[in-house]
């Protein structure tokens, strides 16, 4: 049977490239990748002649059986824009397809903004959670951040630059002021990783706006911690006061994860609530 290989590309220096990627590219029947004309140039840098088919979200599923019936005839390789490629990219179905035909699946290891990120932020890396991009609407990445609040792992994010503020705004809300890395462009010219607190990094990048692919890598929850401090409190209850969220909701949501009771949130949202109407 043939091979499907996952081979990882550069995040931004061409120079990370694998000895054995360059190999296997050349090697393959045919590689499939995210965006052809993308990896045509760097195919074109390195001199490599391979076919080119494209792989991507939309459509993914209907170049199943093509790619399949390519990989009955030879190997294959599959490719992302940058970096290691069904991570957070098309691949898992592929993957799990060329399985079933009893391909052989081989990754070809190298480059990934997440665990560059990870090892270069001085936060935790016995122990992290990696989950993707966080939502475009602000309900979508509370509910994402607080499903995983109490966990004691180091969280890897990916996030945009227009959103990179109401998510630091967001997970402040949801996690308190914690530790974060927020790394941009690494391994490109105008590489940055800023370190500090989330606030820290919130005022950090309303100054300067940023640009190119953002990893966020944040502190996991400290099982000593205990119960929220009042602030910690009043600022969940202000966010979700603000986005129009009950009392009720409210209550229940951060008496899950603060460590209050139930009836205490609810009077102390009671009493911002009123505030906020003598305010208007």
């Amino acid at each position: 049977m043939s091979t499907l290989y996952l081979v990882a590309t550069p995040i931004g220096n061409l120079e990370d490239i694998s000895a054995r990627a360059l190999r296997v590219l050349r090697e393959v029947h045919l590689i499939a990748a995210e965006d052809t004309r993308h990896t045509g140039k760097l195919l074109k840098h390195f001199e490599i002649e391979t076919p080119l088919t494209s792989y991507f979200e939309h459509n993914k599923l209907s170049k199943l059986d093509n790619i399949l019936a390519k990989l009955a005839e030879g190997d294959v390789a599959l490719v992302s824009d940058a970096g290691t490629p069904a991570l957070n990219d098309p691949g898992f179905e592929l993957v799990r397809a060329a399985l079933a035909a009893r391909h052989q699946v081989s990754p070809v290891p190298g480059p990934s903004a997440p665990l560059a990120a990870l090892v270069a932020s001085g936060l935790p890396t016995d122990r992290f959670l990696y989950l993707g991009y966080l939502g475009r609407k602000t309900t979508e990445r509370h509910a994402q951040i607080a499903a995983v609040s109490a966990l004691p792992y180091t969280l890897i994010f990916l996030e945009t630059p227009h959103r990179l503020l109401d998510a630091l705004v967001d997970l402040q809300a949801e996690l308190g002021d914690r530790s974060l890395a927020v790394a941009r462009e690494l391994t490109k010219l105008h590489e940055e990783i800023f370190r500090g607190r989330i606030s820290e990094a919130a005022a950090h990048f309303d100054e300067f706006p940023p640009k190119g692919e953002i990893t966020l890598v944040v502190d996991g929850a400290n099982p000593d911690a205990g119960q929220w401090d009042p602030a910690r409190v009043r600022e969940s209850l202000k966010v979700g006061l603000a986005r129009g969220d009950s009392v009720s909701a409210l209550s229940r949501e951060i008496s899950a994860k603060s460590g209050w009771k139930r009836r205490e949130i609810y009077r102390l949202a009671s009493e911002m609530q009123a505030e906020f109407g003598n305010q208007e």
